[in-house]
């Protein structure tokens, strides 16, 4: 973490990210809708609120409860994408839960790919963390700094999703690549249909400094805000989507966005060598011997 990049380098790296995946979104047309076109609320309705123009989103969390919502639908495989603005101030304790699951509880056998905010006391550094559960399993968690401050603006978080790779996106740019090895395995979860949720709740027991900083209540009610949802993706249909077997007519699942292009490995090194506070694949003390998907090369 002692290099760090300089404004202007920081712009450019946002501006390089956006190049490189303009050609797959020229040819895309995302569903941008009210909420309730899309979603369902999970629980705590008292807690979601909207703009009136019902635009913008609210999740508010207090000492009582925070809440959640999730797509109506279910999707294999696609591009998903959100606007989020994070609570500011004093959030330690908060989580801000962003993340695609097979089911709707937390099932013993569910997949999930996780985007997870993590609070902090003011002044301090939002981390977000990653993650991706296939059966139930996860413990594959890497943590990013971010390069700017989350909670004064919207910034897009986003996933792409084929049978290649898992992208997680910040604002276009790639953070995180995590690889299918092309045969039958017990990491990639490629499976299941996913709904999207998205959920604020307290973690105070593990969230801010491994749970040394507690939640300050005083500071309720925390709200997280929403805008710009994005699908393209692979709506499920039982028993089988025609989609799915049919993948490669979409953008989503064709050679492009099998691989990072030139540009994004130039973003994805740069991620890596300025914003990765932590990787499981190089804990050696956590995994011993480390776990198959850590042999995969990002940049194939």
């Amino acid at each position: 973490m002692e290099k760090r990049a300089s404004p202007s380098s920081l712009l450019l790296i946002a501006a390089l990210a956006m190049a490189s995946f303009q050609p797959l979104l020229e040819a895309v047309s995302l569903s941008k809708a009210n909420f309730a076109d899309n979603f369902n609320i999970m629980w705590s309705e008292d807690h979601f609120k909207t703009s009136e123009d019902g635009q913008i989103w609210y999740l508010s969390l207090d000492k009582e409860t925070g809440c959640g919502f999730q797509t109506k639908e279910r999707y294999r495989f696609g591009w998903f994408s959100m606007k989020l603005k994070l609570v500011g101030g004093d959030s330690a304790g908060v989580v801000t839960a962003y993340y695609m699951c097979s089911e709707n509880g937390a099932g013993p056998t569910r997949d999930e790919v996780d985007f997870e905010f993590l609070g902090n006391r003011t002044g301090q550094p939002y981390l977000v963390q990653t993650n991706v559960y296939k059966n139930g399993t996860g413990g594959r968690e890497m943590r990013h700094l971010l390069w700017f401050n989350p909670t004064e603006d919207f910034h897009s978080y986003s996933i792409l999703w084929n049978n290649e790779q898992l992208l997680f996106f910040v604002d276009k740019v790639p953070i995180r690549v995590y690889k299918n090895n092309g045969k039958p395995n017990n990491f990639f979860p490629n499976e299941k249909p996913m709904y999207l949720f998205s959920s604020i709740w307290n973690a105070d027991d593990w969230a801010t400094r491994g749970g040394l900083e507690k939640t300050d209540w005083k500071k309720a009610p925390f709200v997280s805000s929403y805008e710009d949802f994005s699908v393209d993706g692979c709506q499920w249909e039982d028993p089988y989507p025609a989609c799915v077997s049919t993948t490669t007519e979409n953008w989503w699942d064709q050679y492009p966005a099998w691989h990072l292009s030139e540009t994004q490995k130039l973003d994805f090194a740069w991620v890596k060598r300025n914003l990765v506070i932590y990787d499981y694949c190089e804990d050696t003390k956590r995994y011993p011997t480390p776990l198959e998907e850590c042999s995969l090369s990002p940049w194939d």
